[in-house]
């Protein structure tokens, strides 16, 4: 482990910025930037997945050296240029002992894992062909945890869950060069705290604009996990903690329409499961990448991120947690027009959800209700084009949703108004579309927003008929999604 070769005795160098590598970003933003980072590795058929965090970190002078996945990729888009003309340093200066001469071309293009993220300052990066699940293998453990642990910035999260970490949400640069004594358990509480209350709001009001104060990483709080504690029970704490509060975070993109950013999230908490052996925590990051693959048009990840959530969660014990995983994998079977495939699965989750809450049940499941199963399953049956059958199951899930999930009450309508507008309803339609609109002033979530653009357009053919025409009226008057 990196941290490993600094003694106690020793204070770390601090990271000399990279201005350089700032100069070549110019104008865009670091997540405009991470996009062509991207779309450049693409054209080289690379894989990495670069995102405004990782910007922040090259620019920051935390990495030093890019391994040579993004060396490649940096390299390509600044033809001519070497890594020092980038700013960053050699790496024999880096590596150390039995470095290769840095004038040396780096090695042939090989499959490199999914999530290649694993700078660390003294070690060398490995790309063998794995698992694209199996991220653990590609980082030093202080690097998850310093990027595992992502913390969120609401008003309400910064005075209420986060103040006991000395976090300073106005000053970033300041709190990152803050020292983190010793963790305990108050520590452990207050990050638990922090996971609940961004659940919470995000529950009663969607991700959009939480998401915008929560997704930029504190540096504080990586050094929480680092600075280490002298419990085993508080260390599991935090490390559940963390992989939890990246979840919460992931769940924010994901829902906002961020999926790159999602994804990012979801494996970094996947990573602190594996690292620390926490099956729980590792069925709740499969679950949430099997929920964004779904989305993002990758319906076999989709059922194969699903079956590795069953299989981590069948020793703990909860059959809500199995159903729910179970209509997962129903969704990904949908999205390869498997009926028989997602008929099966709905029937599993419909026959454990039935066997009732238990004791064993994660906190993160309060939203796993019967209005959740039959929002879900409308889901799948609109996925496959049975547009009766959705929408009996959406109408459902918004009569029995529990009015504190506005959220989910606002979804399940939107979803009963596309599929009435795609079964050839639309009146019925466009009262449900204004039961959304109605919503809309407490909810904030792009995912809802597109959902009733999608059902605007089905139903402009039926503009004339006077309940269609106030509800496209009303929803052209919407702010555009940016």
């Amino acid at each position: 482990m990196a941290s490993s070769a600094v003694t106690s005795s020793q204070s770390p160098r601090p990271p000399r910025p990279n201005l350089a590598f700032r100069r070549l970003r110019g104008q865009r933003s670091p997540g405009e930037f991470a996009a062509a980072v991207r779309r450049a590795a693409r054209e080289i058929e690379e894989r990495v997945s670069c995102d405004a965090r990782y910007i922040g970190r090259v620019e920051a002078g935390e990495i030093r050296c890019p391994n040579y996945a993004y060396e490649r990729v940096f390299l390509h888009m600044f033809p001519g240029r070497t890594l020092t003309d980038l700013g960053f340093s050699p790496r024999s200066s880096v590596r150390g002992r039995g470095a290769r001469d840095t004038d040396e071309a780096p090695p042939p293009h090989t499959t490199s894992p999914a999530y290649t993220t694993g700078e660390t300052e003294e070690t060398y990066e490995t790309y063998d062909t794995q698992d694209p699940y199996d991220t653990h293998e590609n980082h030093e453990e202080s690097d998850v945890q310093r990027r595992a642990f992502m913390t969120g910035g609401t008003a309400t999260v910064a005075a209420a869950s986060l103040g006991p970490f000395g976090i300073t949400f106005g000053a970033p640069a300041a709190a990152a060069d803050r020292r983190v004594h010793r963790v305990g358990t108050s520590e452990a509480g207050a990050l638990e705290e922090a996971v609940r209350r961004i659940r919470l709001l995000d529950d009663r009001h969607g991700a959009d604009g939480l998401y915008r104060r929560a997704a930029a990483p504190l540096r504080t709080a990586y050094e929480l996990l680092d600075a280490g504690t002298t419990r085993q029970a508080t260390a599991d704490r935090l490390y559940a903690g963390a992989g939890e509060l990246a979840i919460s975070v992931g769940w924010l993109a994901h829902d906002s329409g961020r999926f790159e950013d999602a994804r990012s999230h979801y494996a970094e908490a996947l990573a602190t499961a594996r690292m620390s052996g926490d099956p729980a925590l590792e069925a709740h990051a499969f679950c949430n990448t099997a929920f964004l693959a779904r989305d993002a048009g990758r319906p076999r990840e989709a059922v194969r991120a699903a079956q590795a959530a069953q299989r981590a969660a069948r020793p703990l014990g909860s059959p809500r947690l199995l159903s729910l995983l179970a209509l997962r994998e129903a969704g990904g079977w949908a999205g390869l027009a498997d009926r028989p495939g997602c008929e099966q699965a709905l029937v599993r989750a419909q026959t454990l959800f039935e066997r009732g809450p238990s004791e064993t049940d994660p906190e993160w499941m309060t939203f796993y209700g019967e209005a959740e199963l039959e929002g879900l399953e409308a889901q799948c049956w609109s996925t496959l084009g049975d547009w009766t059958r959705a929408a009996r199951h959406a109408r459902r899930a918004a009569h029995l949703q529990d009015p504190h999930f506005t959220r989910n009450i606002a979804l399940y309508t939107a979803e009963l108004a596309d599929d009435l507008a795609r079964g050839g309803r639309p009146d019925e339609a466009a009262l449900a579309g204004l039961r959304v609109l109605d919503l809309l002033g407490e909810v904030q979530s792009s995912r809802i927003q597109t959902m009733l653009a999608g059902t605007a357009r089905v139903l402009l053919p039926h503009r004339r008929a006077s309940g269609v025409s106030a509800f496209l009226e009303r929803h052209a008057s919407l702010p555009r999604i940016t």
